[in-house]
């Protein structure tokens, strides 16, 4: 009698079995994670909590006191996708990663650029938003000026926000510079329109804000951005759940022309600012 099929019946029975105890284990885990994902936390509160800072047009005060721009149109229609309200954090932009670890806000939709060093820190989604590093001028004290390298000497003083990703670009391409930092944009602007620092370096489309806004005293030496950025959604670490639905959420509002719908109108054009507080 032949009794290989009943001894391979046998291994393939007992290999099932060996097997069954780790699958069972990664199925629990796999239901852990997403019990213990953002999302179920959002859902059951009926709210999305979401850290942001002020940076003209991202995130604005009106008139009214009320916050508007570009990242708040995002967050609201987020919000309104998932069924829940959307609830904001202002936060220091310094302090905004460590306010996001410490579970303050469920995410950070901040206009906060993908660098190498914060995705050691968080994760962070696709892009939903492509900016860049630009910087507007004082006319007399930056007179003659046109390349970096104009700037790149220690009698220049250049006004940035603190922690942000301009005045890591300044410090990077413009080493012998004089760095003055501020808690916000628009102190280091007022410095460079007091006569006091040389030039602000920020995001776009900001210094081609302000220099139409002031062209008697502000002008843009350099004609385009010289670092080019892209913007994601930041959360905390270990939650491919939120992660995969903040994603496929960016792609189907790429998808479907919302995002740069609004990316349009508080980018490209001025139509928003009798709204704001000037």
């Amino acid at each position: 009698m032949n009794n290989r099929p009943f001894i391979a019946l046998a291994a393939v029975l007992l290999a099932l079995t060996l097997l069954l105890p780790p699958l069972a284990r990664a199925q629990n885990t796999s239901q852990q994670l997403a019990a213990s994902s953002v999302l179920e936390t959002v859902k059951k509160r009926g709210a999305i909590r979401i850290g942001m800072s002020t940076f003209v047009p991202w995130a604005m005060r009106d008139k009214n006191g009320e916050l508007v721009g570009y990242e708040i149109d995002v967050a609201k229609r987020l919000a309104e996708d998932m069924g829940v309200k959307a609830e904001f954090v202002p936060t220091a932009w310094d302090g905004i990663i460590p306010a996001l670890l410490a579970g303050k806000f469920d995410v950070i939709v901040a206009g906060m650029s993908i660098t190498p060093a914060r995705n050691l820190t968080v994760n962070f989604t696709l892009p939903y938003a492509n900016s860049g590093v630009h910087l507007v001028a004082h006319r007399k004290l930056a007179a003659g000026f046109s390349t970096l390298e104009d700037f790149n000497k220690p009698e220049v003083v250049l006004a940035v926000r603190r922690g942000a990703t301009p005045a890591t670009a300044a410090k990077r391409l413009m080493p012998k510079a004089t760095l003055r930092q501020f808690d916000e944009d628009a102190l280091a602007l007022q410095e460079v329109l007091n006569g006091k620092a040389h030039a602000f370096v920020t995001s776009t489309p900001t210094p081609a804000f302000e220099a139409l806004k002031h062209p008697d005293t502000l002008f843009l030496p350099i004609p385009e951005p010289f670092v080019q950025g892209a913007e994601g959604f930041a959360l905390r670490k270990g939650d491919p759940d939120a992660l995969n639905f903040f994603n496929n959420w960016i792609m189907l509002r790429q998808q479907d022309g919302w995002l740069k719908e609004r990316h349009d109108y508080w980018f490209k054009t001025r139509d928003w600012a009798s709204q704001v507080v000037e």
